[in-house]
């Protein structure tokens, strides 16, 4: 070895002393810490190994168990839930059978709000329709300003269909499947199940109700009219105004209806503002123009043809639409009527050989503005000729009801009240005419009920009219012109049809009768004039009703069909007394 080897070798050992000396110091460092724990915790090494021994002993046990209770739950929880299905299927199946055989309805339904758990259909239909019908009966005011109507929803002819909401009600935990069973039971025992009947009502008792209504708007629309007065033509400016939203009005009633929660007793009727249209002269002239023909008939085939009066303006176009431009209410033209040589009625029986049918009706003559009337309206329909397929209408044959063409002030219905107004009375000769009309099995167009039974004919055949309202309309439906004949004397309005019978024409019966009687309410009004206490009976009050009308046709005296002409509702007359207010004054 040589020197430089030498010495690296020296500083090897040197270094690797070094190196030892430090471990050396740090394992007796932790040799004196271990030793120190020694002291603290000396457990004999025999103890030591018991130990161990009893550990691994312990631990082979447990998982013996371990691997033993893992076998045992992997069959035991199948077991229990196998058995607590069918325990829980056992009771559901008890459960749904003894519903099933039950005949009252389950614990948590509702029927429009109205409990009905545990109750027979029996039982649940005569308490939902006693609640329904009070509803139903009780009265509400359709008010404008101080336009007020107050009408009830049975009056409009408002129907719940309570049958089928308790059959519904009633099938609730009754199906084939008992899990469905059981499931809705329970639904509804939780969150109760409420079951909304269907509703309904006449929609035409409605339109009738807000056309009668509007005729009493002090700032109601009026459009243009025109109507033949002797030899003038009377034509009336429109007027801006309001209506009533008919579509509206039909929804806030329904929503009232429908609300058996509510306690207002008032509708607001919902109105539109409209503009009149202009008076148009060119198409007047074009409807009312005629060039006049001569009546006649012929025997084969036997046919009649009624005369035509000419009729045209006595002034020119351009005179008349000078004449418009005047700022007035009403416009008189002057009418050239030119007659035919031969008029129907002086073809008379020969063209209308067969009495059709006929029908009267009295009245007192002691009331002589309506006498005046009846006259007066029976006069404009008396030998009107009507063709075949030819739609007659009440209101154009007798024209606007004014005093200027001689109607007279007496008592009339309107807006569901008894009040005074130009042409009182005509009516009754409507209701006359109307009655000829069903005995003649003529097409009914349009008819309408009164608010409250007229009492000149039975209920159910009466047929009311109002200018600018409610019409009764009838088309002649047969293959044979018919003419209307309407007198009236000592107290009697008589009205008949005349015109040809054919091999295949039906006996006509009318079977009109009374449902069910709308009992009428006490209304007191404070008053003023009357002393403080005193009180006065204005109305005395009368019951409203119900009624049906059939048409039955027979022949040989053996009923071929009865069909059903109309279901009618008319108002009571409320027994209304006035209570005074004045306070009187004690002297000193």
């Amino acid at each position: 070895m040589d020197k430089i080897e030498e010495k690296e070798f020296e500083n090897n050992i040197d270094t690797k002393e070094n190196i030892n000396e430090e471990e050396l110091v740090t394992t007796e460092q932790e040799i004196s810490k271990e030793e120190n724990i020694t002291d603290v915790i000396q457990i004999p090494e025999e103890d030591i190994n018991d130990t161990e021994n009893i550990i691994e002993n312990n631990n082979n046990d447990e998982i013996l168990k371990n691997i033993e209770n893992k076998k045992y739950n992997k069959i035991l929880i199948p077991v229990i839930s196998i058995l607590l299905i069918f325990i829980l299927l056992l009771f559901s199946t008890i459960f749904a059978l003894l519903n099933i055989n039950k005949n009252t309805i389950v614990s948590g339904v509702y029927i429009k709000g109205i409990d009905v758990s545990g109750l027979t259909k029996e039982e649940a239909y005569n308490k939902v329709e006693t609640i329904v019908n009070e509803k139903l009966a009780k009265s509400f005011a359709l008010t404008h300003n101080d336009i007020s109507t107050t009408v009830s929803a049975q009056q409009l002819g408002a129907n719940f269909d309570i049958a089928s909401s308790i059959d519904t009600a009633y099938t609730i935990g009754k199906e084939k499947n008992i899990f469905i069973n059981n499931f809705k039971i329970l639904s509804c025992l939780i969150y109760k199940t409420d079951i909304l009947p269907s509703f309904s009502y006449n929609e035409d008792l409605i339109n009738t109700l807000a056309l009668e209504i509007s005729t009493n708007f002090p700032d109601k629309l009026i459009e243009p009219s025109y109507y033949v007065e002797n030899n003038n033509l009377i034509i009336t400016k429109g007027k801006n105004g309001i209506t009533i939203d008919t579509e509206v009005l039909k929804l806030k009633i329904v929503t009232h209806v429908n609300d058996f929660n509510t306690d207002n007793e008032n509708i607001d009727i919902p109105i539109v503002n409209c503009i009149a249209k202009d008076i148009n002269i060119d198409t007047i002239h074009s409807e009312i123009y005629k060039e006049p023909k001569d009546a006649y008939y012929t025997k084969d085939p036997f046919s009649v043809y009624p005369h035509i009066d000419g009729i045209d303006f006595g002034i020119t176009i351009d005179e008349a639409k000078l004449l418009l431009k005047e700022d007035k209410e009403s416009y008189t033209i002057p009418l050239k009527i030119t007659k035919p040589n031969i008029t129907t009625n002086q073809i008379g029986t020969e063209a209308f050989p067969d009495l059709l049918a006929t029908f009267s009706t009295s009245y007192s003559t002691k009331n002589i503005n309506r006498t005046t009337n009846i006259k007066l309206a029976s006069s404009k329909i008396d030998g009107i000729v009507i063709l075949p397929g030819e739609i007659f209408s009440y209101n154009i044959t007798v024209g606007k009801r004014t005093a200027e063409a001689g109607f007279k002030s007496a008592a009339v219905y309107a807006g569901g009240e008894v009040t005074t107004g130009i042409g009182g009375g005509i009516c009754q000769v409507s209701s006359t005419l109307y009655n000829s009309v069903l005995l003649s099995n003529l097409e009914i167009v349009e008819r309408h009920n009164h608010g409250f039974n007229p009492g000149y004919v039975k209920a159910g055949t009466d047929a009311t009219v109002s200018w600018g309202g409610p019409d009764f309309k009838f088309k002649n439906n047969r293959n044979y012109p018919i003419k209307v004949l309407c007198t009236n004397s000592g107290g009697t309005i008589t009205t008949k049809i005349f015109g040809l019978k054919e091999e295949n024409d039906y006996q006509v019966e009318i079977e009109a009768y009374i449902t069910s009687y709308i009992p009428y309410r006490t209304i007191t009004k404070e008053v003023p004039t009357l002393e403080a206490g005193q009180t006065k009976v204005i109305e005395a009050g009368s019951n409203g009703c119900k009624s049906v009308a059939y048409k039955i046709l027979k022949q040989n005296g053996n009923v071929v069909s009865k069909t059903l002409l109309s279901k009618d509702t008319y108002n009571p007359h409320n027994r209304i007394v006035h209570v005074g207010t004045k306070k009187v004054k004690v002297e000193p």
